[in-house]
């Protein structure tokens, strides 16, 4: 599997800080959410359109865990792929970098189950062909 694997900057803003100095674990979750619309938004520049007024995507789970702590002054990025496919839903992976001299060094990795949906019948659907072709690079 050859997945779309997209690369979004952050900008570390100062409230993201807390006491001790370093980003607080609940904005790690709010940098891959960004990263996720990133993606879909660089989806859409290949072709795929998302209505989401009346059919989308939901966030069902989300995970983080992590590894080293980001500060203030850091160069930070998300790297967001689409790690699993299934019939309705799929899993969408990240990898949050810090630049350390250079060299991008993991701070945290995450999963988000996200979950085709009809806003409308308030149901799940099938995922878009074109969705799963793209997002899989096929």
């Amino acid at each position: 599997m050859n997945p779309f694997k997209h690369k979004t900057q952050i900008q570390i803003r100062f409230k993201d800080i807390d006491k001790l100095g370093h980003v607080n674990n609940a904005n790690h979750v709010t940098y891959f959410e960004l990263a996720r619309v990133d993606y879909f938004n660089a989806l859409a520049d290949e072709g795929v359109k998302i209505d989401w007024v009346n059919q989308g995507v939901i966030l069902a789970k989300i995970e983080m865990e992590y590894k080293q702590p980001i500060f203030l002054e850091d160069k930070v990025f998300v790297y967001t792929w689409v790690s699993r496919v299934g019939s309705k839903s799929f899993d969408m992976s990240c990898t949050i970098v810090r630049v350390v001299d250079g060299v991008e060094v993991e701070a945290a990795k995450g999963l988000a189950i996200i979950v085709c949906f009809d806003y409308n019948k308030n149901e799940s659907i099938t995922i878009p062909e074109l969705w799963k072709e793209k997002m899989l690079g096929v």
